[in-house]
Parts: structure tokens; C-alpha cells; sequence
């Protein structure tokens, strides 16, 4: 059976250095070519932030190169909108993560499997793979 799949941050970082911390489901889910994978800009968005502030380093040319892991991947772009946005609005205050809150919000709104590996993140009403 496939799946639609958002990646949660982590798991994008994770999948691409080839991390040991991906549990062996997610690796599964994201390498089955018959599923459809995305990367939400909050994703991006998450990840520039933090490049900023020095928590995470990314190659100088990050646009090339999650323009390249998107396509080497097979990822999908997802572009965040407004019913995500407002979607935020409907979630328990369970977590204060924005960018969390966020990808919960995107991935119920695209009818899409969130995953991660935040425990905080299982607390919401969402499918969550890990």
C-alpha cells in the first residue's frame, strides 16, 4: 500500500547524511518508490533559520542543493498556504514548536503521513510514521 509522506525536518536531515538516528520504518517508507514523498518549505524555512544561527550547517549554495536532493530524492516540493496556516489554529496547544505545529497542520490539511521521530509531534491528531 503506498503512502503520502511529509518529512518532518529531522527526518529530511536525516535521510540525506544517511543518519543512523532514521529509525528503520521511516528509512523504509521514504526509499518504497511508490510512495510520494514531500519536503515543506517550513522544512526550508526551519532549516535556514537555523543556519543563521549557527545550529545547522547546509552547503553555501542551499538552493542548488535542496534543488538537487529534491530531485536525486524523488521529494516533492510542498508550498505552505493559508488553510495551512489557519490549520495551525485547530491544533491543541500540545506543543509550542512553531515549525512542528506547522508541519502537523500541512500534513492534515494534504492528508498526509507526518514522518518524525518528535514525541511531541505523535501527541497530535495526525498519522505519524517513525
Amino acid at each position: 500500500m503506498s503512502h503520502r509522506l511529509l518529512l518532518d525536518t529531522h527526518a529530511f536531515l536525516w535521510w540525506i547524511a544517511d543518519d543512523p538516528r532514521l529509525s528503520p520504518v521511516a528509512r523504509e517508507v521514504i526509499a518504497d518508490g511508490a510512495n510520494e514523498v514531500y519536503l515543506s518549505a517550513v522544512s526550508v524555512w526551519e532549516m535556514v533559520i537555523k543556519m543563521g544561527l549557527g545550529r545547522l550547517e547546509l552547503p553555501e549554495d542551499t538552493e542548488s542543493f535542496l534543488a538537487q536532493q529534491l530531485q536525486q530524492n524523488a521529494f516533492r516540493p510542498l508550498a505552505m498556504t493559508l488553510p495551512h496556516a489557519l490549520g495551525v489554529r485547530h491544533l491543541p496547544p500540545l506543543h509550542k514548536d512553531p515549525f512542528d505545529r506547522l508541519l502537523v497542520a500541512q500534513a492534515r490539511h494534504e492528508e498526509l503521513a507526518l514522518v518524525s521521530g518528535n514525541a511531541a509531534v505523535r501527541r497530535y491528531p495526525v498519522e505519524v510514521i517513525w
